[in-house]
């Protein structure tokens, strides 16, 4: 399982700069590229809220969850989506 960062997508959409939405949000803006990249292995919730605001979205529309399929096999117990 893994939760996925689409945040490159939503700033294209928007068409804003790592440089313009880094200043916005009040963050360096290498911890905005680690955050757009996904190398982060998590997010402070003032910062996605910060995000959000700033881009005028919903947390869904940055943060996205796959499933393994490996993971179905090994745990009967999680639900099959099909």
């Amino acid at each position: 399982m893994a939760i996925i960062l689409r945040l490159d997508r939503v700033m294209a959409d928007r068409k804003i700069s790592l440089n313009d939405l880094a200043e916005q949000v009040g963050i360096a803006n290498v911890n905005l590229s680690k955050i757009k990249t996904g190398k982060v292995s998590a997010i402070r919730f003032s910062t996605l809220n910060a995000i959000c605001d700033v881009l005028d979205c919903q947390p869904g529309d940055i943060l996205e969850f796959q499933k393994d399929q490996s993971d179905s096999q090994t745990n009967p117990n999680l639900p099959t989506i099909g």
